[in-house]
């Protein structure tokens, strides 16, 4: 970006707060969306089970799996041809295949455009998560939510830009990295919401009782200020002091505007049981995904909720090596029914146009067992899906070979989907760069097509 380049040559003082809300809006090209909303299975999903139909595995079920090649797994030996324990069925005018554990979701096939030739360059859960959300297996990136921050900046200055929604049985693999602000000013991280809880956004109120008044808070925050401005002026360019001081900021005018959006309560009957909040196995999804629509039709630009927590025994996350009908069953039941509702919801307000919806998670599974009744992990071939923003609907792009093991045709990586949000955003992803340590940074690093067969 021209524009962009010469006020952080000549502009030092604006800092990244300042340059971020002067590049506010502005794009390369026309935009199809104007936000997203992310959903992340924590753990890798199985596509095999899921959205990647493959009769082989059912015709050759219990045999031994032989793809013709040495397979080496994460933490096994090839077991068995192990078919879905679920039954598959076509949905809409597309005819598009799907397993009964979305059947929701497959109600609204001829809204979602599937691709099913995604690939990793990890198996391993750390390195994949980051490289989905930042394009690099590293740490020290910024993710793609903090990206579209700095690149379109708020929609709402009450609300914050970049939200994120943890699940709340814990953090996914790599904790809050996964929506950091990375080498970017530090203002455009990921603002974490908890949902339900007595505190959604952790320290945003005073302290009840006590001697904290709201008129001494007020003149404590007032000073605070003044010390933050004297001691930013003596270090010019120090992002993080910037955002630290923008945060005291937001969370003032949050202090206002969080409850008002956090209040589902206001939505009708209809719209709560289109989310599942009327059932107890979809209510606490149900709750962030409507909240996260709440928040997109109030200016938030990215929104990413997460299914699934880090490693623990029982699992609670979709890394399903030892029972994968009970993992993903249970898994499936929270998440099929809210998200099908969010598409709905969007679809019915005129809101899917420019809303992208974003499903993915770190890798697939492998299409034999782990033992009896699990699965692998698979970093080969699997499926993310998109409707909405700018998207062609019923449409699937890629495939696995006859076992779903790998992408044999369209493979793609994190970079060619990051730079197709981008492009849907009105930005073009070799334009939007960051210097950091001498080396012009981007989402999609040195790679990344547009997937243009996916965009409407």
């Amino acid at each position: 970006m021209r524009r962009r380049a010469f006020l952080e040559q000549v502009g030092a003082g604006l800092g990244g707060v300042a340059l971020a809300q002067l590049m506010a809006g502005e794009t390369h090209h026309a935009a199809k969306a104007k936000r997203v909303i992310q959903i992340f299975l924590s753990g890798a999903a199985s596509q095999c089970d899921t959205f990647d139909y493959k009769p082989k595995l059912i015709e050759k079920a219990g045999q031994t799996w032989d793809p013709g090649e040495k397979v080496q797994l994460f933490q096994s030996n090839p077991g068995v041809v192990m078919p879905s324990p679920w039954k598959w069925k076509r949905y809409g005018q597309s005819g598009k295949w799907v397993s009964e554990l979305f059947r929701e979701v497959g109600e609204c096939a001829d809204e979602i455009a599937f691709v099913h030739s995604m690939q990793s360059k990890s198996n391993v859960h750390g390195p994949a998560t980051f490289m989905q959300n930042t394009g690099f297996i590293l740490p020290g990136f910024p993710s793609a939510g903090a990206w579209v921050s700095y690149a379109l900046g708020s929609l709402n200055e009450n609300l914050p830009t970049f939200v994120v929604m943890p699940d709340p049985r814990g953090m996914p693999p790599n904790g809050p990295a996964n929506w950091g602000g990375g080498f970017l000013p530090a203002a455009h991280q990921g603002t974490q919401v908890r949902v339900g809880q007595a505190q959604p956004i952790v320290d945003l109120e005073r302290p009840r009782g006590g001697y904290v008044t709201e008129a001494s808070d007020g003149e404590g925050l007032a000073l605070l200020k003044q010390m933050n401005r004297r001691h930013l002026e003596e270090r010019p360019g120090d992002t993080r002091l910037e955002a630290r001081i923008a945060s005291y900021e937001m969370a003032a005018r949050l202090q206002l505007s969080a409850p008002e959006v956090l209040g589902i309560g206001q939505e009708s009957e209809a719209t709560r049981k289109l989310y599942g909040i009327d059932q107890p196995e979809t209510e606490e999804l149900g709750r962030r995904l409507l909240t996260g629509r709440r928040m997109l039709e109030r200016g938030v630009r990215f929104v990413q909720i997460w299914s699934g927590a880090d490693n623990g025994f029982p699992r609670r996350n979709w890394d399903s090596h030892e029972n994968l009908m009970k993992d993903h069953g249970m898994l499936a039941r929270e998440l099929d029914r809210p998200l099908a509702g969010l598409i709905q919801d969007l679809k019915g307000r005129g809101m899917l146009e420019d809303t992208i919806v974003y499903w993915t998670t770190e890798f697939g599974r492998m299409p034999c067992s782990q033992g009896s009744l699990g699965r692998d992990h698979n970093p080969f071939g699997f499926t993310s899906w998109f409707a909405g923003g700018g998207f062609r609907g019923g449409v699937s792009y890629g495939a696995t070979d006859e076992w779903s093991y790998k992408a044999v045709e369209q493979p793609v990586y994190c970079y060619d989907v990051h730079a197709t949000l981008l492009d849907l955003l009105g930005i073009d992803h070799t334009r939007l760069s960051y210097r950091n340590n001498g080396i012009d940074r981007r989402l999609t690093d040195v790679h990344g097509q547009v997937i243009r067969e996916l965009i409407r």
